[in-house]
C-alpha cells in the first residue's frame, strides 16, 4: 500500500505537514458537520455526513472552504461515516462506495487547491462504531475480534491511501484493541497517519490508559502524532501529556464543551472558549489543534488568530 498522487508515491506533501508540525503550530478544521447544518443541511440520516457526498458533493467542498477560508491548514475529508458496510445496506456495491471514499478526498483536494500557502489533505478514518450510529465510537468493546477489525479497516484505509492523501486522519477511536487492529493495517505502509482516540480523563472511552495506547502506535513509524478528538476541552491536556510520554507530537481537536446523547441525538450544555485553551495545549506539547463536533469556521478563525504566531 502506498500513498500516491497523480499515479506517483507522493513523499513530499508528507514530509511538509511534518516540517510544519517541527517549525510550529498547524491549525486544523472543525466539525463538518457543524459547517454543513449551519449551511441548512440535514445531517439526521445514519450515514451523516457521508450522505452528502451522494447527494450534494458540492456541499462537502464549500464547507471544506469555508474552513481553508478561517485559516485551517488541514482539511478533513467526509469519509468518517463511509463504509463498504454502511453502504452496502444502501444498496451500492463495493467499486460504488470506493468511488465515493475517493471523491471524499477529490472535494477536499479541490478545496485545497483554491487557496493559498501551504494545506494538507487529511482521509478520515472513523472506527468501526461509526457504522453502527448507536454511539459505540464513545464506549468501545464491540465484541468483535481484532482480526474482524483489521478485515473492517483494511479496504477504506488501502482506497484512501490510493486515492493521493497527505495524511490518513484515524479518529475517534474508542478502544487499544481497535488500535491495534488499525496499526497492523498501516504498519510498513509509508503512508503517514495521526491517531486520535476519543477518551475521557486520562483514558479511552473504553477504559485503557492513554500513555499505553500511545505507546503502542508510537512503535509504528507511519505515525507523525498521537492524541484525541471528539472530547470535552477539558480532557485535553492530559492527552497531551500522555502524547509527549510516548514521544510522539499532539494532535488535538475536542469538542465545543457541548455533550451529545446518543440516545436523544441531540447537545446539551453550553460551549467553552477552545481557542482561549489552546495556547495551554502547544506549550504541553500540541503540534496538531483544531475542532470536533459543534466548532464551525468561526471557532477555527480564533483558533489560528491564537496559534499561528506561536512557534516551537
Amino acid at each position: 500500500m502506498t500513498a500516491r498522487r497523480g499515479g506517483a508515491p507522493v513523499e513530499g506533501a508528507p514530509v511538509g505537514l511534518g516540517r510544519a508540525m517541527a517549525d510550529g503550530v498547524v491549525v486544523l478544521d472543525g466539525g463538518l458537520s457543524t459547517a454543513l447544518e449551519a449551511a441548512g443541511h440535514d445531517l439526521s440520516d445514519e450515514l451523516w455526513t457521508a450522505r452528502l457526498l451522494l447527494e450534494d458533493p458540492d456541499a462537502v467542498r464549500a464547507a471544506h472552504t469555508a474552513f481553508l477560508d478561517a485559516g485551517a491548514q488541514v482539511v478533513i475529508t467526509a469519509g468518517y461515516q463511509v463504509s463498504f458496510e454502511g453502504f452496502a445496506r444502501r444498496g451500492l456495491t463495493h467499486v460504488e462506495t470506493a468511488g465515493l471514499l475517493r471523491r471524499s478526498v477529490r472535494l477536499a483536494r479541490e478545496a485545497v487547491a483554491g487557496v493559498d500557502g501551504p494545506r494538507w489533505v487529511a482521509a478520515s478514518v472513523g472506527p468501526y462504531g461509526a457504522v453502527l450510529a448507536d454511539g459505540s465510537e464513545y464506549r468501545g468493546r464491540y465484541g468483535l475480534s481484532t482480526r474482524r477489525l483489521v478485515e473492517f479497516h483494511r479496504p477504506r484505509i488501502e482506497v484512501l491511501a490510493e486515492a493521493g492523501v497527505d495524511v490518513l486522519a484515524v479518529e475517534t477511536i474508542p478502544d487499544r484493541q481497535e488500535v491495534e487492529a488499525v496499526l497492523e493495517v498501516v504498519a510498513g505502509s509509508g503512508v503517514p497517519v495521526w491517531l486520535s482516540c476519543s477518551a475521557r480523563g486520562t483514558s479511552t472511552c473504553a477504559g485503557q490508559p492513554l500513555e499505553a495506547v500511545f505507546a503502542d502506535a508510537a512503535s509504528v513509524p507511519e505515525v507523525i502524532a498521537v492524541g484525541v478528538n471528539c472530547c470535552d476541552p477539558g480532557d485535553v491536556e492530559a492527552a497531551v501529556v500522555a502524547a509527549r510520554a510516548a514521544g510522539k507530537p499532539a494532535v488535538v481537536y475536542p469538542n465545543s464543551g457541548e455533550r451529545w446523547d446518543a440516545r436523544a441525538r441531540s447537545w446539551s450544555g453550553g460551549p467553552t472558549d477552545g481557542a482561549a485553551s489552546a495556547r495551554r495545549w502547544v506549550e504541553a506539547g500540541a503540534r496538531l489543534v483544531g475542532g470536533c463536533c459543534r466548532t464551525g469556521p468561526a471557532d477555527i478563525a480564533a483558533l489560528a488568530d491564537r496559534l499561528r504566531p506561536v512557534p516551537r
